[in-house]
This record gives structure tokens, C-alpha cells and sequence, in this order.
């Protein structure tokens, strides 16, 4: 971007950051990183003019140890079942009802399964402020009758409003316990993008706004699958220069697949953000899907079973993603140039043993 036109950019951030004093903002979603981005919104949230002090966030109730879940939270201000150990502002309330906790927000952040995404809007519609904008944390894409569907596609159709993402190399727990990390906004209005970096940042969460919001979407979704790759390499036994090459060729596909199918540009600056390579390695890594794909290379037991065993609750998103972009690529006879992605949706879904999983690599058309 030319200096001259980021400084328009933050000229018009400035004048809309104070004309956004003492918005409302409601998180749909608490699971562990829904519950670590809570800690960072509300503790910003708490000492910002231009937000209300109380920020509501909808969590699936739940019975733990005879207790509901949200009185848990409201009154220890602890996620006992998906953040435990981490204390939540005591301005983050709880609320089981998802349109008594969206109705009245200005700024609504999303972080669910991506698997819910649809039922959820199709509850709040109708209940959210017109003006209201949103941004999805979401990693995951869908299949829509034209081909690709990323989720904040889906909410922006449903709820008509504007629609910005947030994804980066950011392990739920880590950022909860304010490590240092980067993260990327992805958003087409650098109005927008100002004002939910400022409800985001803090010194050890350091956020990048770029108007190539498709292309962070889909590194978020597609991340997670080459992380089941990493994960079965971890699971066999392969080394390190197995799993560089496993990171490699997935980034290649990731590239490959975003160029086909985002409507917007796709340029390689956008893979250097920590939405991109930073997010792909530590997922490849640490994250939940690795370690079950690990798991699962290990024991033989289901995905659906580790998931159970695993996860206490939480979901996978990389198997599932894997299904959905078979379903994307087959019909256009695509799945050969994305080898690895099809290697991982066939073990996982079509008793492909998972030992052939370095035939892809061996055969991958980045080598010939």
C-alpha cells in the first residue's frame, strides 16, 4: 500500500474508531478459543471508552458437576470445561440464549465450529442490528452450489452485515496465557479493520490488516488439513524433513487452491502474513488436529472416536475440511493436483491406509 494511501486508511480509522463509542459486542461462541479471545475483548473492552464495558458472550449450556455452565462462568469467571485454569474479566457474561446475547451488539465476533455456523444464523436472523458488523474466527470453508462457500460468506448472506475474518498462528491456550504471538485481519473496509483491531490488540496479540480477506479466510480452513498430514507423519514415525516437506507441499496446495476459487486477488504477500505460513507451521506442530491425526496414525482407532477420547468437546476442523474440498475438486477433476489434501479426506473417510500417505509425496506434481 502506498504511504499516502495508508494514511488515508488510518485517517478514516481514526474518525471511525470515535464514532464507535460505547458499542456492544457479543462473542458467538465458548469454546477454548472462543473462551481466550473472550479474555483479550474483555479485558480491552473494560478500559476503551469507544466500547460498553460489558461484553456478552453465548455459550452452549451445559451441565458440569450438577452446575450450568454460563452460572460457572458468571460467577467464577472460568470456562471450567474448555479454558480451565484461565480467569475471564468479570465483564464477560455469559448467555445460553444466542439471540438475547447477539440482539442489541454493534461488533459480533464468531468462533464456532464451522459445522454450526448455518443453524446459528438462521436463529439470530431477523434479532441482530442492521448496522452491526461482525468478524469470523471460524476456520473452516463449506460447499455451496457453485463450488466454495467460506463462512463468512455464509453469515454475511444470512444476516446482511458486513463481514471481516481474523486468522493466525494463534494456539487457543498460549494465547490465553499471553505468550507473544501474531495474528492477521482479513477485511475488505479498513474502517472495520481499525476498529476490531483495536477491540483485539494487546502487546502480546499483535494484529496485521489486510483488504485480502478470501485469501486469509481460506489459509485458515485449509491449514488444518495439511496439519492431519503432519500428524500422520508424526504417527508413522517420519522425521523432520518428512514433515518440512509435508508443510511445503501443503502451502503449495493451499496457494494453488486459493488462486482457483477466492474471487478476489491472491497474492503471495498475503501466504507471509501469520494467517499463512505462521499459522500452517504451528498448527502442523501443536495444534488439535495434528495431535489427533497422530493419534489416529498410531492406533487405528476412527477419527470420530479420537475426537470423543481427545478433544473433551472440542471439534475437529481438518478432516471434515479435507470432505469438503474432495466435494469441491471432484467434480472438475481436480483432485490430481491437490494430492495431499485428497491423501488425508481418503484416509480419513474412504479406509485409505494411512502407511500410503507418502505415496502422495513421492508422486506430487511440485516434482515433476
Amino acid at each position: 500500500m502506498p504511504p499516502e494511501a495508508g494514511a488515508q486508511a488510518a485517517a478514516a480509522g481514526d474518525s471511525a474508531l470515535t464514532a464507535m463509542g460505547g458499542k456492544k459486542v457479543c462473542i458467538v461462541g465458548s469454546g477454548n478459543w472462543g473462551s481466550a479471545i473472550a479474555k483479550i475483548v474483555g479485558s480491552n473492552a473494560a478500559r476503551l471508552e469507544m466500547f460498553d464495558t460489558t461484553v456478552k458472550m453465548w455459550v452452549f449450556e451445559e451441565e458440569i458437576a450438577g452446575q450450568k455452565l454460563t452460572e460457572i462462568i458468571n460467577t467464577q469467571h472460568e470456562n471450567v470445561k474448555y479454558l480451565p485454569g484461565h480467569k475471564l474479566p468479570p465483564n464477560v457474561v455469559a448467555v445460553p440464549d444466542v439471540i438475547k446475547a447477539s440482539a442489541d451488539a454493534d461488533i459480533l465476533i464468531f468462533v464456532v465450529p464451522h459445522q454450526f455456523i448455518g443453524k446459528l444464523c438462521e436463529q439470530m436472523k431477523g434479532h441482530i442490528k442492521k448496522e452491526a458488523i461482525g468478524i469470523s474466527l471460524i476456520k473452516g470453508v463449506d460447499e455451496g452450489p457453485d463450488g466454495l462457500k467460506l463462512i463468512s460468506d455464509i453469515i454475511r448472506e444470512q444476516l446482511s452485515i458486513e463481514m471481516s475474518v481474523l486468522m493466525g498462528a494463534n494456539i487457543a491456550n498460549e494465547v490465553a496465557e499471553e505468550k507473544f504471538c501474531e495474528t492477521t485481519i482479513g477485511c475488505k473496509n479498513l474502517q472495520h479493520g481499525q476498529i476490531l483491531k483495536e477491540l483485539m490488540q494487546t502487546p502480546n496479540f499483535r494484529i496485521t490488516v489486510v483488504q485480502e480477506a478470501d485469501t486469509v479466510e481460506i489459509c485458515g480452513a485449509l491449514k488444518n488439513v495439511v496439519a492431519v498430514g503432519a500428524g500422520f507423519c508424526d504417527g508413522l514415525g517420519f522425521g523432520d524433513n518428512t514433515k518440512a516437506a509435508v508443510i511445503r507441499l501443503g502451502l503449495m496446495e493451499m496457494i494453488a487452491f486459493a488462486k482457483l476459487f477466492c474471487k478476489g486477488p491472491v497474492t503471495s504477500s498475503t501466504f507471509l502474513e501469520s494467517c499463512g505460513v505462521a499459522d500452517l507451521i504451528t498448527t502442523c506442530y501443536g495444534g488439535r488436529n495434528r495431535k489427533v491425526a497422530e493419534a489416529f496414525a498410531k492406533t487405528g482407532k476412527s477419527i470420530e472416536q479420537l475426537e470423543n477420547d481427545m478433544l473433551h468437546g472440542q471439534k475437529l476442523q481438518g478432516p471434515q475440511t479435507s470432505a469438503e474440498l474432495h466435494h469441491i475438486l471432484k467434480p472438475r477433476n481436480l483432485t490430481d493436483k491437490f494430492p495431499l489434501f485428497t491423501a488425508v479426506y481418503e484416509i480419513c473417510y474412504k479406509n485409505k491406509p494411512v502407511s500410503e500417505f507418502i505415496t502422495c509425496l513421492q508422486a506430487h506434481p511440485e516434482h515433476l
